[in-house]
């Protein structure tokens, strides 16, 4: 609803349906069809905010998720429990609506009307010559009444092989074989997929014919089904292109994922397959060895194609087969020191960090070195703070009845709340010290990647209680005015000493 999520967002979501045992699988390619397939197969409506689900012929139909009504849970009737009004579409009420109109000429309307993938300019000179029923004409109702004239206009057809035969004889000649292919094209994307998902939540084997073709390792391919591994590491493989995502950063800066690049570029060296032996082939040799991954981000108010090239790693990476083959082969220390390398500190700094929160130190040493402008103290302290925070937060909060929770930590939690929910109603807004706080979520993202794909030698961090931009920001504020908040938790002897070794190792 053009609303911007978190960068982290779908991290943090992985991580919570892991917490709560819900079975999920990450599709190798476009979800859309896998989904239909599994809801035919399940006899299940599909839960979504995608419009593309009202073309799919769902035996079950499709409840969008805006028609939830969340607060207005009701009681069920005798063994049914409790539920949640909602509102299902079914293709075959909706098709009755139009003169019985054949649902298998649902994909070519999607198509015709401009879907993600395509927008077929050829085809307004269809719209401006056929009589579209219902009173259909340029400017008068607008989108909506050309929807409903040619849902009209296509419930005269039997099936798709004659409707697409009369719009091509609205085209120019030399436009109809090219018009016919993409339309027919176009119109597979909405047949339920074959691939047998129910196999992977019942066995684990995910298998499908785009990842077939793919050529990548197994274990690639099952990190990638659970989840294990991002779609931005796929893509860079596959496509050799990836797609930064803006935040609510200072447009007139470079965009807040260029402090993250050195890491991106070690990514891509893993898996793009560059050796360090690579920089001494010949200059001819050379280009043709060390790729690049084409990477699509902001610049100032547009979007800005770069080539970067994939960084060169030490041999044990390399192999003469297929890198990523061997990846997992690598010693443990090897792989952690790859990580530690990218992020620019040593494991000795490390340990008296809990392990848990040895990946986002580290990369907050990475991004004080790397940033620009340089980070400032406050925001460093705000930052520290706020992870702090999520750390009284986890142990308050555990559900575990063998953990013992120290009165004073309770306290200082209570003491806490208070402070923020005071807090929280300041609106003031600091675009500087958001940008640099998008800068960490950069690098706490690719610090993230590149720690998965070298199979975590470092622990994964639990997301959900780390950042929280409001928070910090307010932190931040509160800082340049109030020294004093950094004692928000002295009633916590733990959490103040965690915040003095968090500081000062940093510092140091």
């Amino acid at each position: 609803g053009g609303c911007l999520v978190p960068l982290l967002t779908r991290e943090a979501f992985v991580q919570a349906l892991g917490r709560l045992g819900v079975p999920f699988v990450q599709c190798f390619a476009e979800a859309d069809r896998e989904i239909a397939g599994l809801a035919n197969r399940w006899g299940c409506p599909v839960l979504s905010l995608d419009s593309d689900f009202c073309v799919f012929d769902l035996a079950a139909g499709y409840c969008p998720l805006s028609h939830f009504q969340w607060q207005s849970v009701c009681a069920g009737e005798g063994a049914q429990g409790c539920y949640v009004p909602a509102r299902c579409f079914s293709v075959e009420k909706f098709c009755r609506h139009f003169s019985q109109l054949n649902r298998s000429l649902l994909p070519l309307f999607a198509v015709m009307n401009g879907n993600d993938y395509i927008d077929l300019a050829a085809l307004e000179v269809f719209f401006s010559k056929v009589r579209l029923p219902r009173g259909w004409a340029a400017g008068k109702g607008g989108k909506h009444v050309r929807l409903q004239g040619l849902l009209n206009w296509l419930s005269q057809f039997a099936e798709p092989t004659e409707a697409v035969d009369n719009v091509l004889k609205h085209l120019k000649k030399h436009q109809r074989e090219e018009v016919r292919e993409l339309l027919c094209t176009s119109m597979e994307d909405y047949t339920p997929s074959d691939v047998n998902l129910e196999d992977f939540f019942q066995n684990g084997k995910y298998e499908c014919e785009a990842a077939r073709k793919a050529d990548l390792p197994q274990w690639v391919l099952d990190a990638l089904a659970k989840g294990k591994l991002a779609p931005f590491i796929s893509d860079a493989l596959m496509l050799r292109s990836t797609f930064l995502h803006v935040q609510v950063e200072n447009m007139q800066r470079p965009s807040a994922h260029s402090t993250a690049l050195p890491i991106r570029q070690v990514i891509y060296g893993l898996l793009l397959k560059v050796s360090q032996n690579t920089e001494a082939a010949s200059p001819s040799k050379q280009t043709d060895e060390l790729p690049a991954v084409c990477e699509f981000d902001r610049l100032q108010k547009t979007l800005k194609k770069t080539f970067v090239q994939a960084a060169s790693l030490p041999t044990e990476f390399c192999n003469d087969h297929f890198p990523l083959d061997k990846l997992m082969e690598v010693p443990m220390s090897c792989r952690q020191m790859l990580l530690l390398e990218t992020l620019g500190v040593k494991m000795s700094f490390l340990e008296s960090i809990p392990s848990h929160l040895q990946l986002p130190v580290a990369v907050t040493c990475y991004w004080i070195c790397c940033s620009e402008p340089k980070v400032k103290l406050h925001q460093l302290k705000a930052l520290l703070l706020m992870i702090v925070s999520g750390e009284l937060h986890r142990i308050t909060n555990d559900p575990d009845p063998t953990v013992v929770r120290a009165e004073d930590d309770s306290i200082a939690y209570n003491e806490f709340l208070k402070w923020k929910e005071k807090k929280l109603q300041n609106k003031d807004f600091d675009l500087d010290a958001a940008h640099s706080f998008c800068q960490w979520q950069c690098c706490l993202q690719m610090g993230l990647y590149l720690n998965q794909l070298l199979c975590t030698p470092l622990s994964e961090p639990d997301l959900t209680r780390l950042y929280n931009g409001t928070l910090v920001h307010r932190m931040y504020q509160e800082l340049k005015s109030t020294p004093s908040v950094e004692n928000l938790f002295r009633s916590s002897p733990k959490m103040t000493q965690l915040y003095q070794v968090l500081l000062n190792m940093v510092e140091s």
